[in-house]
């Protein structure tokens, strides 16, 4: 399944990648193929001026449209997600995420910012329309500490225990979209055991 890893820092490099490059190794483990979206490198004029006609947004707006499932990175300022992630998302239609599974993670300075993510990124994914969204992640810089042998993040156990039950979670529900898909376009059990949904009963059972 295609999972989009939407990354809403205007800085590089970022604490809230770090979060994202953890979520997508594991979910790249098992199985699935993820694509990194970097709003802050998508042109600035375009995005402002919400310019749909912009080759590199028309791109951006055609991933999110391509992906089962978007994992969505912001820092929290103010009591509230990014202000580059706000302009990315106005961009969307309003069914802009109709469908679609939505992993939502945060990164702050303290664990007070945390509620931003229930109450301020929360309501505006809902508002275009994703078919569920997980419980969110959130960490601090001070809990995703970077590892200079290894030269990747290294969180701290609280961290990587729910970085693991979110990506857990979401595979689970991709699983079932994936399984839903095939049954509805006639591929079941049988079909997957190389028999035709259409064979009789008796070649079921031989």
């Amino acid at each position: 399944m295609n999972v989009l890893l939407l990354g809403g820092s205007p800085s590089a490099p970022s604490t809230t990648w770090r979060l994202l490059r953890l979520v997508g190794e594991r979910l790249a483990a098992l199985g699935h193929r993820t694509t990194a979206l970097q709003v802050r490198e998508l042109p600035a004029h375009a995005l402002l001026r919400a310019d749909l006609d912009d080759p590199v947004v028309a791109e951006a707006v055609a991933q999110v449209a391509a992906a089962d499932a978007i994992v969505v990175g912001t820092p929290v300022y103010k009591a509230s997600f990014s202000g580059v992630l706000k302009t990315f998302l106005d961009l969307l239609p309003q069914d802009g995420l109709a469908g679609k599974l939505v992993l939502p993670l945060a990164t702050g300075g303290s664990q007070s910012h945390m509620l931003a993510l229930d109450y301020a990124l929360r309501p505006v994914l809902a508002s275009l329309g994703p078919r569920h969204i997980l419980p969110g992640i959130y960490a601090t810089a001070a809990q995703l500490p970077w590892d200079p042998d290894s030269g990747a993040p290294a969180p701290v156990a609280a961290i990587a225990a729910r970085i693991d039950a979110g990506v857990e979670q979401l595979a689970h529900e991709l699983e079932l979209r994936h399984g839903a898909v095939r049954r509805a376009n006639g591929a079941g059990p049988a079909a997957a055991a190389g028999v035709p949904a259409s064979a009789p009963a008796a070649v079921l059972a031989a």
